[in-house]
């Protein structure tokens, strides 16, 4: 399945949810229309769990999705543990695995690619609901059942991956400064769509 697919269903069942994406889900949803309680993690590249999880403390009373990717996981593993000994009841961990990092740029295996078991992985770290879904189909007929359970919830997102776009004859280009700034910007928007601001001012 495209991860652009995927993330149109997710998009479709989140309701209010928060939702805290990375990498190539981050580039899905920005083809989607704009939500004020979507914010993305980069460059904070393997945080989206953990950023995620302080949410979901946060906010009990709304859900929090975190739409991660299987290298940024990877990079911050901690964060499964850290999710599994505070137990939201209302967070849902999606993890897009392409088995590729920089998807679409320089499409590097991702460490493991061949051998890691991610749902293992969640289910060593104490995750009761851990699963892989691997169609799109199964991921429509089975996400209302997910999100009627009980969190953490971690669902390993089996999706493929783009065609490199960089090479020798198509160099990247600069980033821009928003690329930096839009992180921060976006937890601001939440904060103001929540009521935080005024919350603190009072």
């Amino acid at each position: 399945m495209k991860t652009l697919d995927a993330c149109k269903i997710l998009d479709a069942h989140r309701d209010d949810a928060i939702v805290v994406c990375t990498m190539g889900a981050m580039n899905a949803l920005d083809k989607l229309p704009l939500n004020p309680l979507t914010m993305a993690c980069v460059p904070l590249m393997g945080g989206a769990a953990s950023i995620g999880l302080g949410l979901a403390l946060a906010r009990p009373e709304r859900k929090v999705f975190v739409f991660d990717g299987d290298a940024s996981l990877l990079m911050e593993l901690g964060g499964l543990v850290s999710i599994s000994h505070a137990r939201p009841k209302n967070l849902y961990h999606f993890v897009f695995n392409n088995s590729i990092q920089f998807a679409g740029l320089g499409n590097l295996e991702t460490p493991g690619a061949r051998s890691a078991d991610l749902v293992a992985m969640a289910k060593a770290c104490g995750f009761e609901a851990a699963q892989r879904i691997d169609a799109l189909d199964d991921l429509e007929s089975r996400l209302k059942g997910i999100l009627a359970g009980p969190g953490p919830s971690f669902v390993e997102v089996v999706v493929e991956y783009d065609a490199p776009a960089l090479g020798t004859e198509n160099p990247a280009v600069e980033m821009t400064d928003e690329r930096f700034t839009r992180m921060g910007d976006e937890i601001r928007r939440i904060r103001h769509h929540l009521g935080c601001d005024a919350a603190v001012a009072a």
